[in-house]
């Protein structure tokens, strides 16, 4: 913890912070050591029946070093939920037909080494899970078919792991590289030759031993998306059976092809990516998430999604219902407490008639559910709240539905909505004990014009006992992406920044997305830039208020908000502090050397646009930066090095002699302030506020003076 290090005087500062802090009403503020407390919800999957909830509750473990996760049931009526599971990583629950099983995904340790997960079974009349899966490689993504009498999964596993499971020889460890995209942040290096390939198992009637599986899928392709038919003889599923696509835009299609095995045929295909299949309840018709990624023949940098339907025959025609509907489709709100295990992507429902189809729109920062009229592509919500609803799972017959909803000032709780009227009812209230403690404030959402007549939305938190006349310094959060949103979601980060005496500005400038699909891409081949004149309205917008003192702001991002960090302190010196994480500073170099391809932001290949990569790189303005920087680095990260980012930032502000310090983390990804370890988690908050306490408040921190 940064306390082990700290002077006496900054832990000192911290106690008498929180007692100041402490209302009448006994409440006390948040601090960043309550992420060890807090608890998520994740997949929630309600019975066939529409009458229990079942959901994974992830928690930190009790050294804080990883996250525990476990299946829970809970009455949709309301009443006390009860633990169903015993391991401390089983997840990914899904009902069968009937209703009378459940199949879940639990990872199972051997000499305190995890295992790959495998799936397992448990009867709802009771007794204890028994594995239906025994896969080398290990099993993801169980779906029944219609019938219940099988499985489908995905894995890697080769019929050489069988093998080498039974004593054959080990894998060799050396990579033969062929693909420009060869590794991926937080999964490591990919295998191109163990594609994902479609498995199928049966239930048995008793469960002495994993039976054995059927491999339905084979070659260079992965598929996706598995989806039954509604008699059970085919499964459609996603695939991008092209070779040789690195640098081509993202692409996958429709496939079928027979619950036995087989040739596979093509049943749909757009311009763009493909995914979250969803059948008819005549079988008829297959609803799909899809994004045309290009605008005429150019690619676009940020492409928006919508809905599409065609039918099970391939040659079928296909609609795009929502191409009038210009917001996303199956979008959501970034924040950092997004369950950090367990969690499972939700599927479009239909409603019992089939004349409709439900999902999440995300809407200027919230994300609600709406319903989409198949035959005319009306829209209209389902649930309309300032909100995140962030997962959903609908009842058979699509009469009740269990989500998953954040606010500002809850992590996430379970509610069952009325699949006709909306009507909510709040089945869990998994932080209330602690929350009950917590002094908390509700943000202030706030429009305002930037230098072109574009009006910006954003959201103010302000310490819980803000006084009006006061001005308070003030940190200004930049989202990355660049193409996500901030908005109505617990942000730890946020909250805690506010109980230590900071207002903390959170806007959503041009390239965020839930504004339209011009509002996110207007930033290509501008970024950064037209998006750092957004923020620093924001700032000015603040100061007019009289919220916050000029003389003492600060700033900080994340990803593409590490971007816009190192290109604002290139480009003024209003901030005092700037704090810089998981960042880029050479566009160059991270073309080179990030796990994923470089999406249509430049023209071409840095030797084609020298120019453009340069002046739109962070480091070519390095000796304009007086204002002292932090930089934060996951040393596992694939996503932005830190070699071309943070790096190379501390390097070239020490040998210019300009206040700097560099704070790794060891074995920490790209999603370090997510889903990082919580020890992690709660130091990377320890040092942000330091740092702003330090240049901000003016508090005597040695901890980063140079030795």
């Amino acid at each position: 913890m940064l306390q082990r290090f700290c002077s006496l005087s900054i832990t000192g500062a911290y106690l008498v912070m929180a007692t100041l802090l402490s209302g009448a009403d006994g409440k006390r503020s948040i601090t960043e050591t309550d992420l060890y407390d807090f608890q998520w919800i994740a997949n929630a999957q309600i019975s066939p029946d529409g009458s229990r909830v079942i959901y994974t509750l992830a928690r930190t473990t009790p050294k804080h070093d990883n996250y525990e996760t476990a299946l829970w049931i809970i009455p949709s009526t309301g009443g006390k939920a009860r633990q169903l599971t015993s391991g401390t990583h089983d997840s990914g629950a899904r009902w069968s037909p009937d209703g009378k099983l459940v199949a879940f995904l639990r990872v199972a340790e051997k000499d305190g080494k995890p295992q790959p997960a495998q799936i397992y079974l448990l009867t709802m009349d009771g007794g204890e899970a028994r594995p239906l899966t025994d896969m080398p490689k290990g099993a993801a993504g169980p779906v029944w078919s219609p019938d219940g009498h099988s499985i489908a999964f995905s894995t890697t596993t080769l019929e050489k792991d069988f093998q080498a499971k039974n004593g054959g020889a080990e894998e060799n460890d050396v990579r033969v590289i062929t693909r420009a995209w060869y590794r991926i942040n937080g999964a490591g290096y990919s295998e191109p030759d163990r594609a994902s390939h479609i498995w199928v198992v049966a239930v048995p009637q008793s469960l002495d031993a994993p039976p054995k599986a059927k491999q339905i899928t084979t070659g260079d392709f992965a598929e996706s998306d598995i989806t039954w038919s509604r008699d059970g003889s085919r499964i459609y599923f996603t695939s991008n059976r092209v070779k040789d696509t690195d640098f081509e835009p993202p692409d996958s299609d429709i496939y079928v092809v027979s619950a036995a095995g087989g040739a596979v045929t093509k049943v749909a295909s757009i311009d763009g990516p493909i995914g979250e299949l969803a059948l008819s309840p005549d079988g008829r018709r297959i609803a799909f998430v899809g994004e045309i990624n290009r605008e005429g023949k150019v690619q676009r940098s940020y492409s928006q999604t919508d809905l599409f339907v065609t039918g099970v025959e391939p040659g079928s025609a296909l609609r795009n219902l929502t191409a009038a509907y210009d917001r996303d489709i199956e979008g959501g709100v970034g924040g950092d407490q997004t369950p950090p295990r367990g969690g499972g992507e939700s599927t479009p429902y239909w409603s019992a008639d089939g004349g409709s189809v439900f999902l999440i729109s995300a809407d200027e920062g919230k994300a609600n559910l709406i319903r989409v009229e198949v035959a005319t592509g009306k829209t209209t919500p389902l649930t309309d709240g300032n909100f995140n609803l962030f997962s959903y799972h609908a009842s058979a017959d699509a009469s009740r539905v269990a989500v998953l909803i954040s606010t500002p000032t809850n992590i996430g709780d379970l509610f069952l909505i009325d699949g006709k009227t909306g009507q909510m009812q709040q089945l869990t209230r998994i932080n209330d004990e602690l929350f009950a403690k917590l002094n908390l404030a509700e943000p202030e959402m706030i429009w305002y014009k930037t230098f072109d007549g574009r009006r910006i939305q954003a959201w103010v938190q302000r310490p819980p006992d803000f006084q009006p006349g006061r001005k308070y310094p003030m940190i200004l959060d930049i989202h990355g992406g660049p193409h996500s949103a901030y908005g109505y979601t617990f942000d730890h980060e946020f909250q805690w920044m506010a109980a230590k005496g900071y207002v903390v500005l959170y806007p959503n400038p041009r390239g965020s997305t839930t504004y339209g699909q011009d509002f996110g891409n207007v930033i290509q081949y501008h970024y950064p830039g037209d998006d750092f004149k957004d923020l620093m309205a924001g700032v000015d917008e603040l100061i007019a208020r009289g919220w916050v003192d000029p003389e003492k702001l600060g700033v900080t991002g994340g990803s593409g908000g590490g971007v816009l960090t190192n290109w604002t302190v290139g480009h003024t010196e209003r901030f005092k502090a700037a704090v810089s994480q998981r960042s880029i500073a050479d566009w160059t170099g991270w073309w080179y050397a990030a796990d994923i391809i470089m999406p249509a932001w430049f023209h071409g290949a840095p030797w084609e646009s020298e120019a453009d990569f340069k002046e739109r790189s962070p480091i070519t303005y390095i000796d304009k930066i007086r204002t002292p920087l932090m930089l934060i680095e996951g040393e596992s990260d694939l996503r932005t090095p830190p070699a071309d980012g943070g790096e190379e930032m501390f390097r070239a502000l020490r040998y210019l002699k300009r206040p700097t310090v560099m704070i790794r983390f060891p074995g920490e990804t790209h999603e370090l302030s997510r889903s990082g370890k919580p020890e992690h988690r709660v130091e990377r908050l320890q040092h942000i506020v330091a740092w702003f306490d330090k240049y901000l408040m003016g508090q005597e921190i040695h901890t980063y003076d140079p030795l």
